[in-house]
């Protein structure tokens, strides 16, 4: 059983009042609910993005400007989490988007929340699965409520009315329940991204991320060359 970070409880995220012979929910339990809800969520930090750190390349290569945003995202990740604040990197294949990214996710994890990572394809068809399955409420219901969801390659998945529809929902529960977003994407231009994945979506999502675009050469031809 974990502690409570707000040293209220014995980690379980109740208290007990012995004058009314009563308990009731500390401080600390929707993280608790919100934890066990996202369990079964992935929130595994694949092997390649393990080791990446502000001080290791490529993150050492990247825009400063946007390296600073990112470090002080991660080092106010508690506060951010608890105002739904989230980061937005768009740019071009192979300048670090998803380093960045990881960086953010895996400062969630080491503070003890809850995670979720996928690509929007790989989110996709876990969605198509549990329509066979009939748990598809249960899986809004946890990428709902995990601390942070963390999607690769808006954009990448081909626009039919069925993706558009099951994105915007996720994207507009969690802007609802003032839930953190990290999100990338290849497509730089607004109105060819409205085209994509609608107008609405971006909106939420604007209003929900700070915008940091990344520009530069493929980190993974540097790699490569090297």
């Amino acid at each position: 059983m974990s502690a409570c970070p707000f040293h209220q409880c014995d980690g379980s995220g109740w208290l007990y009042d012995e004058d009314t012979n009563t308990a009731y929910g500390c401080r600390c339990r929707p993280q608790i609910v919100a934890r066990a809800n996202a369990h079964s969520l992935s929130a595994v930090i694949p092997p390649l993005y393990r080791d990446v750190a502000f001080d290791r390349f490529p993150v050492t290569e990247m825009d400063p400007r946007v390296v600073l945003a990112t470090r002080r995202f991660v080092e106010a990740i508690e506060d951010k989490l608890d105002e739904g604040r989230g980061l937005w990197f768009m740019g071009p294949n192979g300048t670090g988007k998803t380093t960045l990214a990881m960086l953010v996710t895996k400062a969630a994890l080491s503070a003890g929340r809850t995670a979720a990572r996928y690509t929007l394809p790989d989110l996709l068809r876990r969605i198509r699965k549990t329509f066979d399955t009939g748990s598809h409420v249960d899986l809004f219901e946890q990428l709902t409520a995990v601390d942070l969801l963390h999607i690769d390659d808006i954009g990448a998945e081909q626009s039919t009315p069925w993706v558009l529809e099951e994105l915007y929902s996720i994207v507009n529960a969690r802007y609802e329940e003032r839930r953190s977003m990290v999100i990338t994407t290849n497509i730089l231009d607004r109105d060819l991204l409205c085209e994509q994945v609608t107008e609405r979506t971006v909106s939420r999502l604007t209003e929900m991320c700070e915008e940091l675009p990344l520009l530069g050469d493929d980190h993974r031809l540097d790699l490569r060359t090297a």
